[in-house]
């Protein structure tokens, strides 16, 4: 999705305000995603009773995701996703939008070239480094077709879920158990970094979290587990509304801040929110 400092490049190690260091992989770590995960730096679970790793609650949070990037609970159809959806990102595409114009694009068709040498995105390379960092589709022609057949593989599926973990998901669960949150924050954390993208900046999920933590302390500083959610999700909604594209806050008014108001701090089934105005729930 959205990584706002990442137009240049990708920093080994992110700093996140607090000065807690989360890694993000770089193109070389990318092609081992298991051992950049193994490289963040160890954090604490004292506090959090939940685990959005858990796979049950893994897969609550990919059908949270996708019912706001693709208006569906089907996170597995989504592979073959893409389409220029006209917020000046170019190609928005796969499980969780990664995108032309802001460098993950490039980073999974870096990695997935890496393992497959011979794929139909590859030759799409030269001209994705081009296009980074603009919503140009220069160089692009027959990209989309290239993606969807790309998609049909174990590889390239494989490529997406491993990415979307190193560069999003293990980030953002790593520090919200640093943090002290149980899944419902951990998810929280992971939705905010997918859109906003890692880094410090003030629209980035560091600037955000930094933010957040003027006004509240996290249970890891002995501060009200709810009143902090709600600070960050405050922040976060702030940011969203700065931009556009993003402008809509549903899937933080009507979907986490229901289950914070619901006091769901373990994000247990069943679940009922809406996004953009279509209404969601996962009954077990």
């Amino acid at each position: 999705m959205y990584l706002p400092s990442r137009v240049a490049s990708v920093a080994t190690v992110a700093v996140l305000a607090g000065g807690i260091a989360v890694a993000v992989p770089s193109l070389s770590q990318a092609a081992a995603p298991q051992a950049a995960a193994s490289s963040t730096t160890e954090v604490s679970t004292q506090g959090s009773r939940s685990d959005l790793s858990d796979p049950a609650r893994k897969e609550i949070a990919m059908k949270l995701v996708s019912s706001a990037e693709n208006s569906s609970l089907d996170w597995k159809a989504q592979y073959s996703y893409i389409e220029d959806i006209g917020d000046g990102r170019g190609y928005t595409s796969g499980i969780i939008g990664f995108t032309t114009g802001t460098g993950d694009a490039l980073e999974l068709v870096t990695l997935y070239t890496s393992r497959v040498p011979d794929n139909p995105l590859a030759r799409y390379l030269p001209a994705l480094r081009k296009v980074d960092g603009s919503s140009s589709h220069a160089g692009l022609d027959g990209y989309p077709q290239a993606w969807k057949a790309a998609a049909a593989t174990a590889e390239f599926t494989k490529a997406q879920d491993d990415l979307r973990d190193s560069m999003y998901f293990d980030p953002a669960v790593n520090q919200a158990k640093a943090d002290g949150l149980n899944a419902l924050g951990q998810f929280i954390y992971y939705d905010a970094i997918v859109m906003h993208g890692p880094g410090e900046s003030s629209d980035s999920f560091g600037g955000i979290r930094a933010a957040a933590l003027d006004k509240a302390d996290p249970p890891s500083e002995g501060g009200d587990e709810t009143a902090y959610l709600n600070a960050f999700l405050d922040v976060r909604a702030d940011a969203m509304r700065a931009e556009e594209a993003h402008s809509d806050t549903s899937r933080v008014d009507t979907a986490q801040r229901v289950f914070l108001k619901n006091g769901n701090l373990d994000l247990n089934p069943p679940l009922k929110w809406a996004v953009y105005g279509d209404q969601f729930e996962i009954l077990s």
